[in-house]
């Protein structure tokens, strides 16, 4: 047989791609209308798919990003969960979703950054650690200012309403009328100003008119000459 007559098979190697994991963390300080996480997960969600990620899970807390770690259970629960499964990225929404104190943000990077789970900001899109799963010293460096300058800026503005109160309780100290602290009282008629304003009305009622002709004939709601008829 000849040489070109020896069938040749071609053996065929699909390359196998593995699928990145990937967990979203989404927090609010309340659980009130006006602040919910929806918009952080649906903005992840719509990251994850771009870039083909298996979402693994989703966590979301209601809690003030200014209570330590170990406080925060669902942030725990999370890190496990990424730690035991092996989740290549936690995807968040901003630096300040992972805490609003630096020491404590900065113990939660240190601790994926030694377990290979990449943290994900999607508002810098920044990532923590590099393809071969080093740390990103760039990253890392913002991740340290950013969290240091949003710190700062919460402990001016305690530090601005601290003065402003102090300078308001001063003022009451000169204030001969020593107006109380918070909103202004309801102001409240004494029984003699209502005898004088509805004069008429207390009159027309003591004769035994009824409610509603006294409303016709002063113009005074009927609302109002029940409150006054204790008067008559």
């Amino acid at each position: 047989m000849l040489e070109q007559d020896i069938p040749v098979i071609f053996a065929s190697v699909k390359e196998v791609t593995i699928m990145k994991t990937a967990v979203i963390y989404a927090r609010v300080s309340s659980s009130n209308d006006r602040q919910n996480t929806q918009r952080q997960i649906e903005d992840l969600t719509q990251f994850a798919s771009r870039n083909e990620y298996q979402l693994m899970g989703t966590y979301e807390e209601h809690i003030s990003g200014a209570t330590k770690n170990e406080n925060r259970m669902v942030l725990m629960e999370c890190i496990n969960y990424c730690i035991e499964h092996q989740v290549n990225y936690l995807l968040l929404s901003e630096l300040s979703r992972l805490g609003r104190s630096t020491l404590e943000a900065l113990k939660v990077i240190e601790v994926l950054n030694e377990n290979k789970v990449c943290l994900y900001l999607a508002n810098y899109g920044l990532e923590t650690l590099d393809k071969d799963g080093k740390v990103n010293p760039t990253c890392h460096l913002l991740c340290t200012i950013l969290l240091e300058v949003a710190q700062m800026e919460r402990g001016m503005i305690r530090t601005r309403m601290a003065m402003g109160y102090q300078e308001y309780l001063n003022k009451r100290k000169e204030d001969k009328e020593n107006h109380p602290l918070g909103r202004p009282t309801k102001y409240k008629k004494s029984d003699t100003a209502y005898r004088e304003q509805y004069a008429k009305e207390l009159t027309l009622l003591r004769k035994g008119v009824s409610l509603r002709n006294v409303s016709k004939i002063t113009g005074t709601s009927i609302g109002t000459l029940r409150k006054i008829k204790i008067y008559v």
